[in-house]
């Protein structure tokens, strides 16, 4: 053997004629392989112990060693008990020397093994061995013969289904005739698990081999059969998707040349255009390449086509890049906020602030607003001015009665006339991925067993996940943070809380007589003439007529009623100039009542006089604030409380504090007492058609009770309001600006209203203030010495 230097890496070992085994052989322990006789095997080398196990065997024992395989080969370093008890004596033929210390050898099984011991010497492993004989067999029987057939076919076989069978294999195989040899040779090519190699290595003699290798040729001459059906299928599947292609391409190719027009073709042509045009984020145009691809290998008549067709559809029909330009000037928005709306300053205020924050930080995502108050005083309207100053695209959905879940979010594809929710169709509709977006009613959103709609909402509106809202029939994300979204509500307390949290809440009272005058001579006068086709200079609404039409024709906080009735008035005038009556048409107090007929409304209790037993309480209704006639009696009975009206849970146990209050402060001696121990209190609240709740009444019950026992008459010219205590403090109430309005309403110039609701007449518009007395107070006793006469 020659030795070349570590520069040329390479050492070449030639075969030894002297093939003497020791006894004792270093052993080298190998991983998930096994070394059958006269088979050659290159290895890889990399374990020190391993390394300097070739070394001591180039050196002292002729280039042999004992290979033996691990039984587990996560072991780095394994002990003789982790090693079968199995081997082969091998030579190295040649040894490659890497660069990074490592080896690569070619070794050569030179005959099978059986360990007797283990010793180790210098931390290296060696093996005391005895040498199992060939048991070459003097005769070869006929089975034994069959067995080599069948061993050779199935190789061949093997190898034929493999694609690696050649003519020199073929003679390989066919010069064999020796049992162990052939079942060496077979089985070193075999793909088989370690413990079967190991079995086969261990058989006592060849043709128990042979046998061995023959059962596991069977069996994977079956899995290559399976293997190769499996490609020969896929391969085929394969080249018929190849050729249909082909053959679709020439087939364009042919309609294009003869002028015939391939209806597909050009589809499957203009969606591409279309796609490439819509400036769609990476994710979506993926999805719809994808939808594309698999429209285009569809028949174009099948149902499955018409529903990736309309998923494609909707996709190039959302704005993913298309905005509006936002048009920032504030005195601009301000001009068109006053014409289209009168009053309402404290929300014009809040909407020119956002505007003029979004021109200093155009990338500030969009506000959530919600409008709170009555019907009929303009919040839908509000939303269009918005967009109108902004100059935005104006989109609305009513949710009222929703309670489906899958109208926000959209219905999954999988169902028949599945279609995105109403978020994605109200952004197609406006055709711009930044519109002015109102949802009226989101108080009188439901929920059943289809789910939850309000829920839903939730990530809709909320600027910190809404730009990447996720639709079911879309399955992408889509960008809603640039959407200003508004909402609508009667009652704040009908939203759930959930939502509620997201948005800025901006209440909308109701219109002062004055405010709703001033409408009707600006917007609804104008409007309904051009409505009805009438010529402004032949009519004529006096003050006084309008003010008659607010009070005895409507009942309302908004003036929706107001723009219906001067709707009947000219409709009226339409008639008589249809019928060729001349005009002008003057509408006064006097005549109102031949366009609208006889007054629609009375106040529940009118008052001439003030009288004893009967307050003017004031409370809050959707539609706005109205004033609360409250009536006590003193009847003989048992001692008993009556309450009649309709009224609520809340109501009942004012009207309860209000009768211990009175009775501790003005029934003192035992006479006294036992009058009202042998009689009922009644109190009774009038327009018992109408449902009456709430703590605002308490001081009214109260007056109400202590006229009837001093007998002293309660003003009739003032309106109170507020919660009362037992030991008789006025308590703070809500809706104060909304009372108010309907204190005015009413008549009633003067309004008691708790100390704690002080701050809440800043709420208040000056022109209400300056019509209106307020009494500040504290206890029972102030608001008795300024109702009491």
């Amino acid at each position: 053997m020659e030795i070349i230097d570590n520069d040329d890496l390479v050492q070449d070992i030639e075969a030894s004629e002297d093939l003497t085994i020791p006894e004792v052989l270093p052993v080298l322990p190998v991983r998930d392989v096994v070394i059958f006789k006269n088979m050659l095997l290159p290895l890889f080398i990399g374990r020190t112990r391993s390394i300097k196990t070739i070394e001591e065997s180039i050196a002292i024992y002729n280039k042999l060693l004992f290979v033996v395989s691990q039984n587990d080969p996560e072991i780095e370093n394994p002990e003789p008990e982790k090693l079968y008890n199995t081997g082969t004596v091998s030579r190295i033929l040649r040894i490659l020397k890497l660069p990074d210390q490592k080896m690569k050898l070619l070794i050569q099984g030179v005959s099978t093994a059986k360990i007797d011991n283990y010793t180790v010497k210098n931390e290296l492993l060696f093996a005391k061995i005895d040498i199992l004989p060939d048991n070459n067999l003097d005769k070869v029987t006929l089975e034994i013969e069959a067995t080599m057939r069948s061993v050779k076919a199935l190789s061949t076989k093997i190898l034929e289904l493999r694609g690696e069978l050649s003519e020199d294999i073929s003679s390989i195989l066919n010069s064999i005739n020796e049992p162990g040899k052939l079942a060496d040779l077979v089985a070193s090519n075999l793909t088989l698990k370690l413990e079967e190699f190991q079995k086969i290595l261990e058989s006592s003699d060849s043709v128990t081999k042979l046998n061995l290798v023959n059962k596991y040729l069977t069996r994977e001459v079956k899995l290559s059969s399976v293997q190769a059906k499996i490609s020969d299928d896929v391969q085929k599947e394969l080249s018929k998707t190849q050729r249909d292609y082909y053959l679709r391409e020439h087939l364009r190719a042919i309609h294009k040349e003869l002028g015939d027009f391939d209806e597909k073709f050009y589809e499957i042509d203009d969606y591409s255009k279309q796609i490439k045009k819509a400036k769609m984020p990476k994710e979506a145009e993926e999805e719809v390449n994808k939808q594309l691809k698999r429209l285009d290998l569809m028949q174009i008549d099948s149902s499955e086509a018409t529903i990736i067709r309309t998923y494609i559809d909707y996709l190039l029909e959302i704005p993913w890049s298309k905005s509006t330009k936002d048009f920032f000037d504030i005195n601009y928005s301000k001009k068109i906020l006053d014409k289209e709306h009168y009053g309402l300053e404290k929300i014009k205020d809040r909407i020119l602030e956002y505007l003029s924050v979004k021109k200093l930080n155009p990338k500030m995502k969009g506000p959530i607003l919600c409008f709170v108050g009555p019907p009929g005083v303009g919040k839908t309207s509000l939303g269009k001015a918005i967009s109108k100053a902004i100059k935005r695209k104006f989109v609305r959905i009513s949710l009222g009665g929703i309670n489906d879940e899958a109208e926000i979010r959209g219905h999954r594809r999988t169902y028949i006339g599945a279609m995105p929710g109403r978020i994605i169709q109200g952004i197609i509709q406006a055709k711009t991925n930044n519109p002015v977006f109102m949802m009226d009613e989101i108080d009188k959103l439901g929920s059943d067993f289809r789910g939850d709609p309000s829920s839903a909402l939730l990530e809709v509106l909320d600027p910190e996940q809404n730009f990447e809202f996720y639709d079911h029939y879309l399955n992408i994300k889509y960008d809603l943070s640039k959407v200003i979204f508004i909402m609508t509500a009667n009652i704040v307390d009908n939203i759930p809380q959930a939502l509620h949290d997201r948005m800025e809440i901006i209440n909308l009272s109701g219109y002062t007589d004055e405010e709703k005058i001033n409408i009707a001579n600006n917007f609804l006068i104008p409007r309904e003439l051009k409505e009805t086709g009438l010529l402004r200079r032949k009519i004529k609404i006096t003050s006084n007529a309008l003010l008659q039409i607010i009070n005895e024709y409507t009942l309302e906080a908004g003036v929706r009623c107001l723009q219906r009735e001067i709707n009947t008035i000219f409709r009226k005038i339409a008639r008589k100039i249809a019928e060729k009556k001349k005009g002008p048409f003057n509408i006064t107090k006097s005549n109102l009542h031949l366009y609208l007929g006889v007054r629609k409304y009375y106040p529940e209790l009118e008052q001439d006089k003030s009288e004893i037993g009967v307050s003017i309480g004031l409370a809050w209704t959707q539609s706005g604030g109205e004033p609360l006639y409250v009536e006590a009696l003193i009847v003989q009975g048992k001692g008993e409380l009556v309450l009649t009206g309709q009224i609520g849970e809340v109501m009942q146990e004012s009207a309860k504090t209000a009768v211990t209050y009175t009775r501790a402060n003005f029934c003192k001696t035992k006479k006294e007492n036992q009058k009202l121990d042998n009689s009922d209190i009644h109190i009774h609240v009038p327009a018992c058609a109408i449902p009456k709740d709430g703590p605002s009444a308490g001081i009214a019950i109260a007056c109400a009770i202590v006229s009837i026992l001093t007998k002293k008459p309660v003003n009739k010219d003032v309106a109170m309001t507020g919660e009362i205590s037992l030991r008789g403090k006025v308590l703070p109430v809500g809706g104060l600006k909304e009372k108010s309005l309907g204190a005015l309403r009413a008549g009633v110039k003067t309004v008691i209203i708790p100390k704690k609701n002080e701050k809440d007449l800043q709420e208040i518009p000056i022109k209400i203030r300056k019509q209106i007395k307020y009494i500040i107070v504290e206890h029972m006793d102030e608001v008795l010495k300024h109702t009491l006469l």
